[in-house]
């Protein structure tokens, strides 16, 4: 089985086709299911966010891995494949590995070293878990891409490269309206509106109560969960209906729902400005992905609106960092050695199998030699199988220790092969070994 990925991103798709491909969170889950459920794959997992669509998976077949997963990636979006066909692309094996681990440096991320995306893949693995699609070789890959991502943020100025998509766009909002690059210095005082309560309007709301605003008042179509939210930055709660009454009164609108259609239309922007009393403009920040802004908003005088798709373009002309070629070389590392060590691993339950043979065969031999010498006694017989186990161990001992060896290096995965044609292994009894080993450990690797 070898490691695929196909995929959608900002790097490879405009906003217009990610808003449309975006995947509402029970359409996940039912990709998940229906690409381990498909002849190719025996493991998935969805690593969706606001600029990314991937489905990584563990097939057996690398065309028909790929024609099946972007015909699952087609449906679940509903998309037409012709249409998505375009902007897919596809890694796989050694190149999946280093894609996935430069994703979660956040090398390929809209604004580079951002560290959010750590937080989204481990949401991947754990809905894998949850939903019994993530096996042995997913397991290994997304807890390696945590620990990558953390390495990569602690070893190196990373951090200083990028930020995370709501401080970029709160600046890009300052320079914008302000003209000034300190956001905090121009939102201090000013009131703001947080429609959302998910994981990055929580960052948002909290941005906003370090940098100082006046008020911060949080809309959610579920009530609790906005209350909770304003609780916890000492702001104020309202119903998603109240929205319309809340806008002529905010500087700052951040929205990221999860919504399929738009939540704020430029009419009702429109209504609020006239009925503003305060001269400054408004100025929106749309993280949602498919977006939750009228872009029209954008056009209209006295509103001031940044979206993905700008913070994509501003992001491209942000100055990189020395340290993002360092994370480059950590990543690079950490490939090979993941690669080495699957390699390895993969050998192991055909040396296990070889030894269990080898065990059988001495005490086949041993029984033997007790049917042709019966009056040994307990001291001479236990000499004499401790002799043959030792003939035995050392005669297995270097060739399994160099066969792992040769295992973990680049085209080591035949050796297994090699191993089980040699000693005429039985490849049922090996598959045994494999089975074993996973029921042994099933929450291996959780986060």
């Amino acid at each position: 089985m070898s490691l695929l990925v196909v995929g959608l991103s900002h790097r490879s798709a405009p906003v217009s086709m990610l808003e449309r491909a975006a995947l509402a969170d029970e359409n996940r889950i039912k990709l998940l299911h229906e690409a381990v459920a498909a002849e190719p794959a025996a493991e998935a997992a969805v690593l969706s966010t606001c600029n990314r669509i991937e489905l990584y998976a563990d097939v057996d077949k690398f065309h028909a891995g790929v024609a099946e997963l972007s015909t699952l990636l087609a449906e679940h979006s509903e998309v037409p494949l012709e249409e998505l066909t375009p902007y897919l692309y596809v890694h796989y094996e050694d190149r999946a590995v280093h894609h996935l681990f430069s994703v979660a440096c956040g090398l390929d991320s809209m604004v580079v070293g951002e560290g959010q995306i750590i937080g989204q893949i481990k949401d991947t693995l754990s809905v894998g878990q949850e939903q019994h699609t993530a096996g042995r070789l997913l397991n290994d890959l997304f807890q390696q891409a945590l620990r990558v991502g953390k390495r990569a943020h602690s070893e190196t100025g990373i951090d200083r490269a990028g930020q995370s998509l709501v401080s970029f766009g709160f600046d890009q909002l300052a320079q914008a309206i302000g003209g000034v690059d300190s956001f905090d210095s121009w939102a201090k005082g000013k009131r703001a509106l947080v429609v959302g309560a998910g994981s990055m309007s929580s960052l948002a709301a909290n941005t906003l109560a370090r940098a100082g605003v006046t008020e911060i008042v949080v809309a959610n179509r579920t009530h609790e969960r906005a209350a909770r939210l304003a609780q916890a930055v000492g702001g104020r709660a309202v119903r998603m209906d109240d929205l319309a009454a809340e806008l002529p009164h905010a500087d700052i609108v951040v929205s990221c729902t999860g919504a399929t259609g738009q939540v704020i239309a430029a009419e009702t922007v429109a209504r609020a400005l006239l009925s503003r009393t305060a001269s400054a403009p408004i100025g929106l920040l749309d993280l949602a992905m498919p977006r939750d802004t009228d872009p029209v908003v954008g056009t209209l005088d006295g509103a001031h609106l940044v979206d993905l798709e700008t913070i994509g373009t501003a992001a491209q002309d942000a100055p990189m960092a020395a340290d993002v070629e360092e994370v480059r070389k950590i990543v690079s590392a950490e490939v090979a050695a993941f690669g080495a060590a699957q390699r390895a691993a993969h050998i192991t339950p055909t040396v296990i199998a070889l030894r269990a043979m080898a065990a059988d065969l001495v005490a086949s031999e041993l029984a033997r030699l007790d049917g042709r010498v019966p009056n040994l006694d307990e001291r001479e017989r236990a000499e004499v199988t401790q002799t043959v186990r030792r003939v035995v161990d050392k005669l297995l001992h270097a060739p399994t220790v160099r066969v792992k060896q040769l295992a973990g290096e680049p085209g080591g995965a035949g050796y297994a092969d090699a191993l089980r044609e040699l000693f005429d292994l039985d490849p049922q009894a090996v598959a045994a070994v494999s089975r074993a080993d996973e029921t042994a450990e099933p929450n291996r690797g959780r986060a």
